[in-house]
């Protein structure tokens, strides 16, 4: 009898037909949770993937939600005896497109070109969603369904921050409860280069508003003697960085990092840099990216370019998104920008800080042990070549409450995406070689646990 890794590769082929279809379907949901207008849409899409959790086999598939949270999906496969269990986590809501008009083709009208599939979550995170699906699949072909347990979570409101997941998991704890945890939400280094993310930032934000007059006034009649709240507000939000363009707010955890230096011509054009434009902050790129706070203006609030008048602003706002390195605390970097800020506001103009809701704790694991040993060999194997750890700079809020619900649970965060796939931005799209690589790299990891349980 060929041994079980031995039949995957072509029980994953045949599978992609299907799953790619699938995937397709998916990306033309809307399924925004953060705006409203899309509430229905999210809905629509969780019971599309019960749909397809349903189809695949499993025994129990429910769509719940907390209160004043976003449908999830949780189904399972029981294990057989003596076998572990392993939660295959995946989120189906998505970012807002960014304007439709700026992207190539339609956002929510799949689109290859080029061995890319294009369209707002393409790669984040229905990707993800149809890599779970896609093996439990392979699998039941190959042998009625997977060699352990498998219980699969959907989320439906990560792009929003995850709100209500902690809640979500203490109400679902029973349920939910795994010996590993594959959280597909991440990005590979390279399409042939498979990823084991160790290391996120956090994330904190706010909203600042400066005051400087009760009302409008003319600004040819008082403008040099009276100021305006708008430039007030810039030259506040220019205090951020100093002239290296590091970030300038005080007691922040910094680190090192050892990785390799990214070849910086290949990242200025991943990032689309236009000629010219410098990058700021010192250190090595990877350094800058994973292990140093960033700090960004995310959105001002001021009359459009097309419909100003000739007065001064009493007011400005802005808001302002603080990533924090691995080692630091969320609560008291949120007190230290807002301190900055308010110390930075010149002229004696009046400052209100309104914290924002996208608090997440900075993560970062010890990927040592039998689980990730095991994921290394399926991965390797699967991409054909060696697994690398890797940081990311973007957040995950929900990492860190995974490793608490479930402390004993080794955790690996995999990829579905990689440099050229844009996420959060436009023209979002997903390798499709490297989709096979992974859905052939999670089957894997599947057989080996299986058999270092037997």
């Amino acid at each position: 009898m060929p041994d079980l890794r031995d039949t995957l590769p072509a029980a994953v082929d045949a599978a992609l037909p299907a799953a790619r279809a699938d995937l397709e379907t998916l990306v033309r949901i809307p399924s925004i949770w953060a705006d409203p207008d899309h509430a229905e849409d999210t809905h629509r899409s969780a019971e599309a993937v019960a749909g397809l959790a349903r189809a695949a086999g499993a025994a129990d598939v429910r769509v719940l939600s907390v209160d004043g949270g976003a449908p999830a999906v949780v189904a399972r496969w029981p294990a057989p005896q003596g076998t572990p269990t392993i939660l295959l986590y995946a989120h189906h809501d998505v970012q807002p497109t960014g304007g439709d008009e700026h992207w190539t083709s339609p956002p929510f009208e799949p689109t290859e070109r080029d061995g890319r599939l294009y369209g707002r979550g393409a790669a984040d995170d229905k990707a993800g969603v149809l890599t779970h699906l896609t093996v439990l699949r392979a699998y039941q072909a190959v042998q009625g369904g997977p060699p352990i347990g498998v219980t699969m979570l959907i989320e439906g409101e990560e792009e929003s921050g995850s709100p209500t997941l902690t809640a979500f998991l203490a109400e679902h704890s029973d349920l939910l409860a795994c010996d590993a945890i594959v959280i597909a939400d991440s990005a590979n280094p390279a399409v042939d280069v498979p990823a084991l993310t160790t290391s996120l930032r956090g994330l904190v934000d706010l909203t600042i508003e400066v005051a400087m007059l009760e009302r409008p006034v003319h600004s040819g009649v008082y403008g040099g003697p009276v100021g305006d709240a708008l430039t007030a507000l810039c030259r506040t939000l220019a205090s951020l960085h100093d002239e290296l363009g590091e970030v300038a707010v005080g007691g922040l955890a910094q680190g090192t990092s050892a990785a390799p230096d990214f070849d910086e011509a290949t990242f200025r054009s991943d990032v689309g840099l236009l000629d010219g434009v410098e990058l700021i902050g010192t250190g090595t790129i990877p350094e800058r990216s994973w292990m140093k706070p960033s700090v960004a203006v995310l959105g001002i609030d001021a009359p459009r370019v097309d419909e100003v008048s000739n007065v001064l602003l009493p007011r400005a706002r802005a808001a302002v998104s603080l990533r924090l390195a691995p080692g630091d605390d969320a609560r008291k970097a949120a007190d230290a920008l807002a301190e900055h800020l308010k110390a930075h506001v010149p002229w004696g103009a009046k400052v209100t800080i309104t914290p924002g809701h996208g608090v997440a704790e900075p993560f970062s694991l010890d990927a040592t042990g039998s689980v990730y040993d095991l994921a290394r060999r399926a991965f390797a194997d699967a991409y054909g070549n060696e697994v690398v750890e890797v940081g990311i700079g973007g957040s995950i809020p929900f990492i860190a409450e995974f490793a608490r619900t479930f402390p004993g649970a080794a955790v690996l965060v995999t990829g579905v995406g990689d440099p050229a796939s844009r996420w959060h931005g436009i023209d979002e799209s997903l390798d499709l070689g490297m989709f096979r690589s992974a859905v052939l790299a999670e089957a894997y990891l599947l057989a080996e646990l299986a058999g270092s349980a037997g």
